[in-house]
């Protein structure tokens, strides 16, 4: 765990020099929100755009030749991939946050009402498109690297597109599929998680073997 830990606090220092490119990401989402007038929406935005910004300690490290660095370190290239994965979480989980937060009250200052329902559609539905985006983008970028797997970089931006046409498309209030997740939002936000943490634990497991078959 300490490893991962170190790994971790590598990836964080990598992206140190993109912290203001992170923190207007962050931002942006709040216009969105305000425009459209729904928090499910505007927290979909924000996990799709923090989710784009995974790529970055993939640039910075293949920019910087940091293979032959990442080689020698006392760390395995499994706790490597722990951490990276950590701290590409802990963004997710910092924007989700600043979200929740920030959002609700946005709208709630442009007069718009902030439902219950609302908030657990809002959850469900950012914490589960972070977790498609990454769980795919990552391997990718491990096995192209950030200049060749750059296409990986507009996962987020079809799936928030899709996502937004679809839901466009739906009467929230009547449709089955909802009206469950309102009911039992605690219910839906643990089933979620699970689906989250099995597809993060594949992902892992498909990196750390990509990883594991390159020479560095």
């Amino acid at each position: 765990m300490n490893d991962t830990l170190k790994a971790t606090k590598l990836d964080f220092a990598l992206i140190k020099p993109y912290m203001k490119n992170i923190c207007f990401t962050m931002a942006i989402p709040v216009a969105f929100a305000a425009l459209n007038r729904s928090l499910m929406t505007g927290v979909s935005f924000a996990m799709c755009f923090i989710a784009m910004t995974s790529g970055y300690t993939f640039s910075v490290s293949e920019k910087s030749g940091m293979d032959r660095l990442y080689g020698i370190l006392p760390i395995s290239k499994k706790h490597l991939v722990f951490g990276r994965y950590l701290y590409t979480c802990s963004m997710g989980l910092l924007a989700f946050l600043f979200a929740m937060i920030v959002h609700p009250l946005v709208l709630r200052v442009l007069g718009e009402t902030v439902r219950p329902v609302d908030i657990c559609l809002a959850t469900v539905l950012g914490i589960l498109m972070f977790t498609l985006y990454t769980v795919f983008q990552l391997p990718g970028y491990y096995k192209f690297g950030s200049i060749n797997g750059r296409i990986f970089m507009y996962i987020p931006v079809v799936g928030f597109l899709a996502i937004l046409l679809f839901v466009s498309k739906l009467d929230v209030t009547n449709n089955p599929i909802f009206v469950v997740l309102a009911g039992n939002p605690i219910i839906s936000v643990i089933a979620v998680l699970l689906v989250c943490i099995i597809a993060y634990l594949l992902s892992i497991i498909m990196s750390i073997k990509i990883v594991q078959g390159k020479e560095v």
